[in-house]
C-alpha cells in the first residue's frame, strides 16, 4: 500500500471520474502510431485504479470511449475494440485479487463486437460480488444519450408529466445507484468534459491538467485530490445554510473547513 501524506484521508472523494485523454498526441510527440498512444495508456489506469483503492476512494468512473468515438478512423475504432477486450482478459484477475467491482456505462448496440461484449458480462458477472472499488468504464457512453434513453425508458413505462422530477429521471439513468462524481478529472489540458456524465457532474468539483494520460498517474491523481480539498463546496447554498452531516445533493459528501 502507498502511503499519501499530503491528502487528508477523512476527506477523500467518495466517487472520481476521470475523461482519460491525450493518448494520440503522447504516441504523435514520440513519432509513434496514435494506437501506440493508446496501448501505453493501460498501464495508466492500471496505476490509477491502485491509487484509488490505496487513497480509499469507492466509486472510479473511466471515460473508455465514447459515442462520438466511433467516428474516428476505422481502423483507430478497431484497436480500441480489441484493446478493451484484451484489458479485460488479461487484468480481470488482478482486479478481482484487490476486490474491485467492474462495470460498464452506455448502450450494448451491434457496433459493439460480440467478443468484447462478452468479456463485458463476464467481468461483470464474476466481479458483481465484490466489496472494492467500483470501476465503472464508460464505453460506447454519451451523457446526451444517456438522458435520451431515460427520457425514453420513462415513456415505454407511462410516466406521467406531473410526476417527472430530478428523483425519477435518476431513477431511468444507466446505473441510478452510482452516486454523482465529487471530482472530475481530465487530462491533456482540454477544458471541457465532452459530452461526459452530463446530469451527474452537476455539482462535481472539475480539475484540469496538462498531463497527457498515458503519464498520469497516482502522483497526479494525488494532485487532483489535494486540489479538490482545498475546494469550498457550497452547491449553491452558503456554508451557514448546509445543514450539517447531511449531503445537499445525491452522492456527494460536504466538506467542512
Amino acid at each position: 500500500m502507498i502511503i499519501f501524506p499530503d491528502v487528508d484521508l477523512d476527506r477523500v472523494p467518495r466517487h472520481v471520474a476521470c475523461v482519460m485523454d491525450g493518448n494520440g498526441r503522447w504516441a504523435e510527440q514520440r513519432g509513434l502510431k496514435r494506437t501506440d498512444g493508446h496501448a501505453a495508456g493501460e498501464q495508466a489506469l492500471i496505476d490509477t485504479v491502485n491509487a484509488a483503492v490505496d487513497l480509499g476512494v469507492e466509486w472510479l468512473t473511466v471515460y473508455a470511449f465514447s459515442t462520438e468515438n466511433w467516428k474516428r478512423p476505422l481502423t483507430e475504432v478497431r484497436f480500441l475494440m480489441k484493446l478493451n477486450e484484451s484489458i479485460l482478459v488479461r487484468r480481470i484477475d488482478e482486479l478481482d485479487d484487490k476486490a474491485v467491482r467492474v462495470r460498464f456505462l452506455g448502450r450494448r448496440d451491434r457496433r459493439v463486437p460480440p467478443g468484447l461484449a462478452r468479456q463485458m458480462d463476464r467481468a461483470t458477472a464474476r466481479t458483481a460480488a465484490n466489496r472494492g472499488l467500483t470501476l465503472t468504464f464508460a464505453f460506447n457512453y454519451g451523457g446526451r444519450a444517456e438522458l435520451v434513453d431515460a427520457v425514453k425508458r420513462m415513456v415505454a413505462d407511462g410516466v406521467k408529466a406531473s410526476s417527472i422530477n430530478e428523483r425519477q429521471i435518476r431513477r431511468y439513468l444507466y446505473h441510478p445507484d452510482m452516486p454523482d462524481p465529487d471530482l472530475c478529472i481530465r487530462t491533456s489540458g482540454e477544458f471541457r468534459i465532452s459530452n461526459f456524465l452530463l446530469w451527474e457532474l452537476a455539482y462535481s468539483e472539475l480539475v484540469f491538467t496538462d498531463v497527457l494520460w498515458p503519464d498520469f498517474g497516482p502522483n497526479e491523481l494525488v494532485r487532483a485530490i489535494v486540489e479538490f480539498q482545498q475546494r469550498d463546496r457550497r452547491f449553491g447554498a452558503v456554508k451557514a445554510s448546509i445543514p450539517h452531516g447531511v449531503p445537499p445533493a445525491p452522492g456527494t459528501r460536504q466538506l467542512v473547513g
